[in-house]
């Protein structure tokens, strides 16, 4: 019997198996995760959705838009996909951060698309500058941010740019959205990460949150 130390030794990452991550979104769409040497590769799984789903989906239209600036609005796909209500907040940009969900008038907005993934696993972060950017950039029109539900991706991103654009604390950051969007609800991860998030050349002023301690 080999002791801990030559089992260590001779390990080989090839005598490990191939595992794969299946993620079922609010929508019921299912993907499949696979690591690949140090790639991960994202597909969807084809399967039928009657024959595996455990829950009952919500069909229920989700067109409550939460106004967090006169410039950025938070929301959900449904949102996004109704002309009425893009019309009505005078929409002019859309930031869709879903993974898997079209943009449904790419003639008649400017659109800039991010698959991110809602896992606790995904770095939300590593997404902030593209998305910073482009919000920035929409300053003098509207810009919808969303993702699928429009409670944890798409609600990170507006909660990160607070903190890095107006230099409020996660705490106070957190309330505003969710006061303008009450279904705020950011993963574990995200929310982990956000509470860590440290933007460059942001300086809290007159702010107190335990996030910083």
């Amino acid at each position: 019997m080999q002791s801990l130390a030559q089992e260590i030794k001779t390990f080989s990452k090839t005598n490990l198996r191939k595992q794969c991550t299946r993620v079922t979104t609010l929508s019921g769409r299912r993907i499949i995760e696979t690591w690949k040497g140090s790639t991960i590769h994202v597909v969807e799984d084809k399967t039928q959705p009657e024959t595996t789903c455990g829950y009952v989906q919500d069909t229920s239209w989700d067109l409550q838009v939460g106004v967090i600036k006169p410039y950025l609005l938070l929301g959900s796909q449904d949102a996004a996909h109704d002309f009425g209500t893009l019309r009505k907040y005078k929409v002019s940009h859309v930031l869709n951060v879903a993974y898997g969900v079209e943009n449904a008038f790419p003639d008649l907005f400017i659109y800039k698309t991010l698959s991110i993934l809602d896992v606790p696993d995904t770095d939300i972060t590593s997404y902030f500058h593209e998305c910073f950017k482009f919000i920035d950039q929409a300053n003098k029109g509207v810009v919808l941010v969303h993702c699928n539900s429009g409670v944890s991706r798409s609600a990170s991103v507006v909660i990160g740019y607070l903190m890095s654009r107006d230099g409020k604390l996660f705490d106070n950051a957190l309330a505003l959205v969710k006061s303008a969007r009450p279904a705020t609800c950011p993963n574990p991860g995200f929310l982990e990460q956000l509470k860590g998030f440290k933007p460059n050349g942001a300086i809290q002023v007159g702010e107190t949150s335990s996030a910083w301690i």
